[in-house]
């Protein structure tokens, strides 16, 4: 290949940050991330106060965090990250699976949350579904947004008098089901028999209509809004 042509590949790589201080993880992390082209590991921490120093200095298109810290919590950093490099996007990949950790994160601007527990084969694979406008997230961990729906959930008249006016059509509410029933895109462009363009292309409708950035805020929005019961059944 040309060099002229190599280093345009090159310059068109996904800059990822890591910061995870489990030396074992961090290692599969990084072999993950560098055997897919599309991805340059920029840098990588094991401390919250070396990537935060980082950051202030180097641009990155996506920081994949671990949240429970040696030096702190990583909801701190992806606060700190929406001031410092708003283009930035945050993976959080974390043994921390409670409503309130997940939702906060997702509120700071988080575009995914991976569940240690849940880990995949290859997190390099789930960084390029970010960069191709997904949302990965643990289906454990969309059922633990679903459940707090219940707690919430307002009783049927009032959903029907307070609920916006949003209208899905109905691919885009069969699309919505299953992102809250936690398959991934490419599963779900199999179950619904079209492709995974497609699929993105229906996900950023939803997000638009729900005015949302992030699939946990989509299934947990719609919940709100009246579009999908607790059990993930879309309306």
């Amino acid at each position: 290949m040309p060099e002229k042509l190599v280093q345009t590949a090159l310059d068109q790589r996904w800059r990822i940050v890591l910061l995870e201080d489990d030396e074992a993880s961090r290692q599969y992390f990084e072999a993950s991330i560098r055997e897919h082209p599309g991805l340059a590991l920029q840098a990588s921490f094991s401390r919250l106060r070396d990537a935060l120093a980082w950051l202030q200095t180097h641009a990155a298109d996506l920081l994949l965090t671990d949240l429970a810290l040696p030096d702190g919590h990583g909801l701190e950093l992806i606060y700190r990250l929406k001031t410092l490099q708003p283009a930035c996007e945050t993976l959080v990949i974390s043994v921390l699976g409670d409503e309130d950790t997940v939702l906060a994160c997702l509120e700071a601007g988080a575009v995914g949350y991976i569940q240690k527990d849940a880990q995949p084969d290859d997190i390099g694979q789930i960084v390029l579904e970010v960069k191709q406008g997904g949302s990965p997230i643990s289906p454990m961990i969309a059922r633990k947004l679903l459940e707090r729906l219940k707690s919430q959930q307002p009783l049927p008249e009032q959903r029907a008098a307070d609920a916006p006016q949003v209208q899905l059509t109905a691919r885009e509410s069969d699309v919505l089901r299953l992102v809250a029933r936690g398959y991934t895109y490419a599963e779900i462009a199999d179950m619904e028999g079209i492709s995974m363009h497609t699929v993105q292309m229906h996900i950023k409708h939803l997000y638009r209509k729900l005015e949302v950035h992030s699939r946990g805020e989509a299934v947990y929005q719609a919940g709100l809004m009246g579009l999908m019961d607790p059990q993930g059944h879309t309306e």
